[in-house]
């Protein structure tokens, strides 16, 4: 199998794009025989912020339906909610999360949970009073008896029974300590002792999700991601921030723990930095950019409370646009190839080329999936797994430079092949050779790659390939594709 060599490529580019309307930059007959001749197509990336699972602008669960890239919703759950007594089982913790949850129907509307138990809340608000969120057996504002301490160890190895292996669940916030789960202060639980059998225990339960703390370097050689409550705020840029980056980037905690959290519009000198509200951040390029640099230079993944922006104002929706398209991943097709005519007596080979132009990787291993689809239906009439391959491993770039705007350590590109066989009661004819990332909870398509080629339902049509048969054209039109981001109908259930 011959690939089609860069110089072509570029002249076949040039041709393309002058004509408007093709995705596909390249496509040359090489060898005699058909089954020697080779595709390669470029596609066109996406220009704007995708709504993409597990990542990005991540509003409060009760309205992450309505938000335009809420994929994500943040719970903060009382402890007491859970557990009323010593006598409550995991079962209770079951059926309550299955109650509150199935209000949102996450599944039906591909949002996944970030849940975070609470102890604590202080009378923050000018003549509030606070909330103890203990189970009513345990004694108000003990935070250090063997009894509190054996339960909270305990809640935590619940927890990971109920949540651990639940497709609802995205990431898990540890929280219990501290004012709304945030863990700082000796004064609210947020002690070495208690730090220490916390962390343990969340290390030993949780086998699958991703757990975050509120300050990573607390938990000595435990190892989590973070949330930052306080997300690039006025008052903790100059001391925070900067031993924050340096302790997730020298250790290149990033590439394997989730970073994320939210901005604060109630506290200190928020109206500096990050602005007045919402709306004002997104807007306005001076909060907006320095916004970025802390994504860009955190790795994050997700930020709450900036969410909650204007829609009416487009200064703020332009802006939305672009912090969506820095948060977290982004991955962007940069080239595919694939036989132009396959045959069900022997095995052939699709492959491509992807760059993480996000800030963040993908945390968990699901599947690559390549399919053939009626030209006329989209029905799927033949899929298979790419093997072998961990989208984990497609990581963005690295060190990154604010007056270059870009990383100094570039992505890279990650080449990505697969071997397949066609079963023998496929039918012979012209079929659509289509690229999709799937959601294991229920294998269906749910991570949208940054390009145009985009067919509702969540797969990416790459080009017309022939079964048993020869292609002549296998280009695709731009005008039959549909906009990734109109589409609603993705969905994790089975």
């Amino acid at each position: 199998m011959k690939i089609l060599d860069m110089k072509s490529v570029s002249c076949l580019a040039g041709l393309a794009m002058a004509f408007g309307s093709l995705s596909c930059f390249s496509h040359r007959v090489s060898g005699q025989d058909a089954s020697e001749k080779t595709v390669v197509v470029h596609p066109r990336e996406y220009e704007h912020g995708l709504r993409n699972p597990l990542m990005g602008l991540r509003p409060g669960l009760n309205i992450a339906a309505e938000n335009a890239y809420g994929t994500l919703g943040e719970w903060r759950v009382a402890w007491n909610l859970l557990e009323s007594s010593e006598g409550d089982e995991a079962d209770k913790i079951q059926q309550y999360c299955d109650r509150e949850w199935s209000k949102y129907y996450p599944e039906e509307q591909d949002i996944k949970i970030i849940p975070r138990v609470m102890t604590y809340s202080p009378g923050f608000k000018e003549n509030s009073i606070h909330e103890n969120y203990r189970p009513a057996d345990l004694t108000e504002n003990d935070w250090s008896s063997d009894q509190f301490r054996q339960r909270m160890v305990r809640l935590a190895y619940r927890l990971a029974e109920v949540w651990d292996n639940d497709p609802r669940v995205a990431f898990v916030e540890m929280g219990i300590l501290g004012n709304w789960g945030e863990q700082l202060g000796e004064d609210v639980g947020s002690t070495p002792q208690n730090r220490k059998l916390l962390g343990e225990a969340f290390s030993r339960a949780f086998k699958n999700k991703k757990v975050m703390v509120r300050v990573p370097w607390d938990w000595g050689d435990l190892v989590f991601g973070s949330y930052w409550d306080s997300f690039a705020h006025a008052d903790l840029l100059s001391n925070y921030y900067p031993k924050y980056a340096q302790y997730i980037n020298s250790r290149g905690l990033w590439k394997t723990q989730v970073f994320g959290g939210e901005c604060a519009y109630d506290w200190g000198n928020y109206k500096i930095q990050p602005g007045l509200d919402p709306t004002t951040t997104l807007a306005d390029p001076l909060h907006r950019n320095l916004l970025i640099d802390c994504i860009r230079t955190l790795h994050t993944t997700y930020l709450g409370w900036v969410s909650n922006y204007y829609p009416g104002n487009a200064q703020a929706r332009q802006g939305a646009d672009e912090v969506q398209r820095v948060l977290g991943y982004r991955f962007v097709l940069k080239e595919v190839r694939y036989p132009s005519q396959i045959s069900k007596e022997r095995p052939f080979e699709i492959s491509f080329d992807v760059r993480n132009e996000g800030s963040a990787p993908f945390y968990y291993p699901w599947p690559v999936e390549v399919s053939l689809l009626k030209p006329d239906s989209r029905e799927v009439v033949w899929k298979a797994i790419f093997e072998e391959v961990d989208i984990r491993q497609w990581l963005p770039g690295d060190d990154w430079n604010s007056a270059r705007n870009a990383y100094t350590i570039k992505p890279e590109s990650y080449a990505v092949k697969g071997v397949f066989s066609l079963p023998q009661n496929l039918d012979p004819g012209e079929y659509v050779l289509a690229l999709a990332i799937l959601d294991p909870a229920g294998m269906l398509p749910c991570v949208r790659f940054a390009t145009v080629n985009y067919f509702k339902g969540g797969r990416h049509p790459i080009g017309l390939i022939g079964v048993e048969r020869e292609v002549v054209n296998p280009l695709l039109d731009d005008s039959a594709f549909d906009d990734p981001n109109a589409d609603r109908t993705l969905h994790y259930g089975s």
